[in-house]
């Protein structure tokens, strides 16, 4: 009986939304960066927006679909 390995979040994100909240961990895999900088964006507010689930960051795929959207936006013009 195989059992499934979880998905690698790049491939999750452009291929359509998961379907669960994402966490810094999976920020910093999308964008290839350290955690580090995924908690400085939260902190500055300058990446993706995220939420708080008591002392837990997590992030909408939605909003950060959108944000990925609008910087892509702001590069063409």
């Amino acid at each position: 009986m195989a059992t499934a390995t979880p998905a690698d979040p790049r491939t999750t994100l452009r291929a359509g939304l998961p379907d669960r909240y994402l966490t810094p961990d999976d920020i910093a895999e999308i964008f290839d960066v350290p955690k580090e900088t995924v908690y400085q964006w939260s902190k500055k507010r300058t990446g993706p927006p995220g939420f708080r689930i008591g002392k837990h960051l997590r992030y909408d795929p939605t909003a950060v679909r959108t944000w990925v959207n609008d910087r892509m936006a702001d590069n063409a013009a």
